[in-house]
């Protein structure tokens, strides 16, 4: 019969494997956000996801007409239409309605 040996090397490789497997490697960070728009939504509706969620998850959520239950978006009931962009300032700004022009800047 043969023996097999690994070395301290081979059982490293291992716990870093089993590791990252678990997940316990990772450091504590926040989700990245997910953002969407929608032409019935004024602005970007961002969402952090928890932590059974995805933002693709999340658009499956938002595009389902039978969706209830969660409150993204401002609770919007607003269903179907929606579609990713980038969480950026330079997209929240373009997605923001224009200030209304008071009558004495005519």
């Amino acid at each position: 019969m043969r023996k097999h040996r690994w070395g301290t090397g081979g059982w490293l490789a291992v716990a870093v494997v089993a590791l990252a497997a678990t997940g316990a490697g990772r450091s504590a960070e926040a989700p990245e956000p997910c953002c969407f728009t929608n032409d019935q939504f004024t602005g970007v509706c961002r969402v952090v996801p928890a932590q059974d969620e995805t933002c693709a998850s999340i658009l499956g959520y938002l595009n389902n007409p039978g969706s209830t239950g969660k409150s993204y978006c401002d609770s919007t009931t607003i269903r179907g239409g929606w579609v990713p962009t980038r969480c950026n300032a330079e997209a929240q700004r373009r997605a923001a309605p224009a200030a209304p022009r008071s009558a004495g800047s005519r």
